[in-house]
């Protein structure tokens, strides 16, 4: 078990409510990310977790222009510009122009890109039951029911398709300056 609260500390559990479960899954999630991303790596082929969601974005949405693919990996276009010049220089990503706007081009995935994604599909497959083979049947129903419980909640508090892409917290004029009396939006005294 992971001690919470640094050296000297030998609670095991953080207690009680939506806080302290957050606790042990942001640790939990921190191991299973490290698992993840290492059983994405190819001894041939080292993809950065950047290439590797391009990839899977491509391949789950394709034909996608650059603009609408740095959207969804919501970093910038000129970031977003490089990493698919790396792809298709490592032969994984082609640029096709779109039939009827020749301004744009559409990102397509070769086939090495679809044999490299089913290989990492596989390698993180094969790593995950290794674990969920050491835990017992019950546990596995468990972490089973809890992820779907979780995808539910989580699914639930997403915005749909009219709403901002992130809750950008309260609105500027809410949050006042330091040189506002507080609340009011007015400059202090």
């Amino acid at each position: 078990m992971t001690r919470l609260g640094g050296p000297g500390d030998d609670r095991t559990s953080v207690g009680e409510g939506a806080e302290a479960a957050a606790l042990e899954v942001a640790d939990a999630v921190e191991s299973l990310t490290r698992v993840w991303s290492l059983a994405a790596q190819a001894p041939t082929l080292r993809l950065s977790l950047h290439q590797l969601r391009a990839l899977r974005t491509l391949e789950t949405a394709p034909g996608l222009n650059l603009t609408a693919l740095a959207e969804r990996l919501d970093i910038g276009l000129p970031t977003a510009s490089r990493l698919c010049d790396r792809l298709e220089a490592a032969g994984l990503l082609e640029r096709v122009l779109h039939p009827h706007k020749r301004r744009e081009v559409r990102l397509t995935l070769t086939t090495q890109a679809r044999r490299v994604l089913g290989d990492v599909a596989r390698r993180r497959a094969r790593t995950l039951a290794a674990v969920l083979r050491d835990m017992g049947p019950a546990d596995r129903a468990a972490l089973s029911q809890g992820l779907r419980a979780f995808l539910a909640a989580l699914h639930e508090g997403l915005p749909g398709p009219d709403a901002e892409r992130r809750d950008p917290g309260p609105a500027a004029s809410d949050r006042g300056r330091s040189d506002e009396v507080p609340g009011s939006g007015r400059p202090g005294m």
